[in-house]
């Protein structure tokens, strides 16, 4: 599972200061966030419904507690009209002020206190600040102007070569966008799979984005779900099982390239493999690589499944604001030309082509990848990679050091450990938990200190919570034996 890890150097055919943390926060002025409630469901993880996928094969379900966030419009600011003399005692831009500031100085403690989700919060765009005055909209095709002069096209196109060197595509052979998030660029992908196989059954492991299963609703497709290995990995031997038992109709095929609880990478290689042994030509399937987070770290740790298209892949997207960080959510979605020409028309209202699945699209995204992709380069990218590794090596052993079961792929920088008892604890960390298990993502701007801060408090706390016949959970379904430290297999 977990082993030394080697940083690849600077892929040979390619070419922030954050905002200090205080501590002396005005404890009045952070909105305070009442405890989630807890319902009782059936098992499976806290995500899409999965009542509606039809054919899939439903593991034996159980009740369990799965908790749920807080009703937002019981702490909603509301929308006021202006008094009538507003203009001249400037009584609601005094009260506008005072509720931003409030709110920023909220944003500065969750801040401070996020470990869970995977958003690289170490990035300063102060430069950007003069182009926020404008609508910038790349709506259409990123290669084609529209009548719309306010864009960023120039960005967009220059980013999406930057990837698609990266991903080794040729210019004239690849078509894609920056999206408005992960889940776009997996939509989008899927679509692609979908229009080349209108016939098509989609496969993707049970530990795949909820966005994955998503398409398949919103898509009308078949859809089979397929075991994973205790890493997160696909059960490539599932896998083939599921081919055979289908082999009269292609193949579309999500393969995560890290897994949204485990930062499991599957294995692109032998998922190609098992489709040509189980008699898949390659124009009878599709691939879509799941990139989010780990698909921008992985070109740099050796012996790390390469994500190619000089393989039979069909399309990759990997998110913006993830590892690369970014203040708004965003994306970015390639894949082939080839396939590109079943979802284009063109549009006169714009005077350009569309295949994207939104119209409008937000043009400073662009930008803002545009500008951190040229301030950090590839050099900048592997030492990050290279520091967020090691970081999760060091949680991961102090964990275990301190008893506590936890496990890390070797690939990943995703440490997964027992669940927290305390909801309370959960909420202020930001953890994402699903059954008995909990992660924090390592990501650039989470240091040793806050690991330090992190873990002292997981220790002091856990104290409390287990004593006397009360003993910690066994978590070995989820992270093997070899990674469960509990009374059984300690």
């Amino acid at each position: 599972m977990a082993g030394a890890l080697e940083i690849d150097s600077v892929p040979p055919n390619v070419n922030g200061k954050v905002e200090i943390l205080t501590d002396d926060l005005i404890p009045t002025a952070v909105v305070a966030e009442p405890l989630p409630k807890v319902i009782t469901a059936a098992g499976g993880a806290p995500s899409e419904s999965e009542d509606d996928d039809e054919g899939l094969e439903k593991p034996a379900k159980k009740s369990r507690e799965i908790v749920l966030g807080r009703n937002v419009h019981t702490t909603c600011l509301a929308v006021t009209e202006p008094e009538a003399n507003d203009e001249f005692t400037g009584d609601k831009d005094a009260y506008m002020a005072g509720v931003l500031a409030r709110y920023r100085k909220t944003l500065l403690e969750r801040t401070k206190h996020h470990l869970g989700y995977p958003y690289n919060l170490d990035f300063d765009y102060g430069a950007l600040g003069q182009l926020q005055h404008f609508s910038i909209n790349n709506l259409g095709d990123p290669f084609i102007e529209s009548n719309y002069g306010v864009h960023s096209r120039q960005f967009e196109v220059g980013v999406l070569d930057w990837f698609a060197r990266l991903w080794e595509i040729e210019k004239n052979e690849y078509w894609g966008y920056i999206t408005n998030c992960g889940t776009e660029g997996n939509l989008h992908g899927i679509l692609v799979g979908r229009e080349v196989f209108p016939d098509g059954i989609l496969y993707a492991s049970r530990e795949s984005h909820y966005s994955v299963f998503k398409a398949a609703r919103m898509y009308r497709m078949d859809c089979e779900k397929v075991d994973t290995l205790i890493s997160g990995e696909i059960d490539c031997s599932d896998l083939r099982v599921k081919l055979l038992a289908n082999k009269d109709k292609p193949a579309i095929l999500n393969v995560n390239i890290g897994t949204t609880v485990k930062g499991a990478v599957d294995d692109l290689d032998l998922v190609i493999q098992t489709l040509e042994e189980c008699g898949f030509s390659h124009d009878r399937f599709y691939i879509h690589c799941d990139g989010a987070l780990f698909g921008l770290m992985m070109p740099f740790v050796k012996r790390a499944p390469k994500v190619s298209f000089k393989k039979p892949i069909g399309s990759v997207s990997v998110s913006g604001h993830k590892f690369v960080g970014c203040p708004m959510p965003c994306g970015v979605q390639l894949t082939r030309m080839a396939h590109i020409n079943v979802l284009s028309s063109n549009v006169e209202y714009l005077a350009s082509r569309d295949a994207t699945i939104m119209g409008s699209r937000n043009g400073h995204a662009p930008i803002f990848l545009w500008y951190t992709l040229n301030r950090k380069g590839y050099k900048g990218f592997q030492k990050e990679v290279q520091k967020c590794l090691r970081n999760a090596h060091y949680l991961k052993d102090r964990l275990r050091a301190a008893g506590i079961s936890a496990m890390l792929n070797e690939l990943s920088s995703t440490v997964v450990f027992e669940r927290p008892r305390d909801e309370e604890f959960v909420r202020r960390w930001q953890l994402a938990c699903e059954g008995n298990i909990a992660h924090v993502v390592v990501m650039p701007n989470v240091t040793i200190e806050k690991l330090d801060v992190f873990l002292n408090e997981l220790v002091e706390k856990r104290s409390t919570w287990y004593q006397g016949d009360i003993q910690p959970p066994c978590i070995a379904a989820d992270v093997g034996k070899d990674n469960c430290v509990c009374a059984l297999h300690k």
